[in-house]
């Protein structure tokens, strides 16, 4: 398989950190993907898309488990 974006062939099984927007809050999913590791694109199979759509639909209805594991901060421009 070669990459669409770069057209590399160091595509790889990776596990990455998803990222869901929800409000101001994101929630990180870790997946099993591939991965380009000239150009980083990532690519989703059926299973990946499903399992990200259940969460985000989990989250929209205030139905899904999660930790917090830190806090982002943003300092005001002087």
């Amino acid at each position: 398989m070669k990459c669409v974006i770069c057209k590399g062939s160091d595509i790889e099984l990776k596990t990455v950190d998803e990222q869901i927007r929800t409000g101001k809050d994101i929630i990180l999913i870790p997946m099993n993907i591939l991965v380009c590791s000239n150009c980083g694109e990532r690519y989703y199979d059926r299973k990946a898309m499903k399992k990200i759509e259940d969460i985000r639909d989990k989250a929209k209805h205030q139905d899904l488990k999660i930790e917090e594991v830190g806090k982002v901060m943003r300092a005001r421009a002087a």
